[in-house]
């Protein structure tokens, strides 16, 4: 049996409400009709909006279309095992079948006892949600609004302390209603960073860039550096080099474990007074260092 995106075929994304996929078949049906289109396929692309939207706008059918997972359009597929039993009339194979008339045979599957209608789990859907990095570390609570069959709903949702880019968080239950006694689907919910204007975060570390001065970076020194929390003193050991990373653990998104990194960039002076260029030239005359000696 080969696999059609119905979703793909009206072009609304999977989390499409009724009123969405709707609109989106009445005007595919009218672009693609035989008699208002003169493409070669038209009756071809007409039967297929059809047969998407004829799914799509049935809370079953939908409901039992989105257990079968994502196939890409056209793949070679089989349905759960229990499918053959409940939704396959008369016995038949599922080889007897195209995925429309499997959809179809909802309802009217045939069995050796009374005839019944398999639970199906409800639809599952997925979101996103865009927090700061101050609230990804210390944990937050957003507002979700759901668009689905039923309507526009608000959640509740409970970010826990040490989320990271793109982590996805599965809300159980919270998703479309199950159909038949099955159970209710989930909500995956996407996390995504808002940009910070100190920090750049690489999975649960953090990182920051931290100018030194020609002579913190050769003597050492103690400098106050920001965090999401509050700020720090941090020690910049004698020698440190430009580029180097010096750690501030426990100073990340998850505080148990990650950590803050500052990157050492050397600045050094635009503008000289008389006395610090004196001092400058005569560092150049006494020291022996080159950074381009082999």
């Amino acid at each position: 049996m080969k696999y059609k995106d119905y979703y793909d075929i009206l072009g609304v994304p999977r989390s499409a409400s009724l009123d969405d996929i709707k609109k989106a078949y009445r005007k595919l049906a009218r672009t693609h009709h035989p008699d208002m289109s003169k493409a070669p396929d038209a009756e071809v692309r007409f039967k297929e909006i059809g047969e998407a939207y004829a799914t799509l706008k049935d809370e079953a059918k939908r409901a039992a279309y989105d257990e079968l997972g994502h196939p890409a359009a056209g793949a070679e597929f089989r349905p759960p095992p229990q499918w053959q039993e409940d939704f396959t009339p008369g016995g038949m194979s599922f080889e007897d079948l195209d995925l429309a008339d499997l959809l179809a045979a909802m309802g009217r599957g045939q069995r050796a006892g009374p005839q019944r209608s398999m639970p199906v789990k409800g639809r599952d859907y997925e979101s996103s949600v865009s927090i700061t990095l101050e609230d990804a570390r210390r944990g937050s609570t957003v507002n979700l609004t759901l668009a689905d069959g039923a309507g526009e709903r608000t959640l509740q949702v409970t970010i826990p302390p040490g989320a990271s880019q793109d982590q996805k968080l599965r809300l159980r239950g919270k998703g479309g209603k199950g159909v038949n006694g099955g159970p209710d689907g989930d909500i995956y919910l996407h996390i995504k960073l808002a940009p910070h204007k100190v920090f750049r975060p690489d999975h649960q570390d953090l990182y920051f860039d931290l100018a030194l001065t020609p002579w913190e970076a050769a003597l050492g020194a103690e400098v106050e550096v920001p965090t999401l929390d509050k700020p720090v003193l941090l020690t910049v050991p004698p020698g440190t080099r430009s580029g180097r990373k010096l750690r501030l653990r426990g100073r990340g998104l998850a505080p148990d474990h990650s950590d803050l990194y500052a990157m050492v960039r050397i600045d050094v002076p635009t503008a000289l007074s008389t006395r610090e260029r004196e001092l400058f030239q005569e560092l150049a005359k006494v020291s022996s260092f080159n950074p381009r000696a082999a």
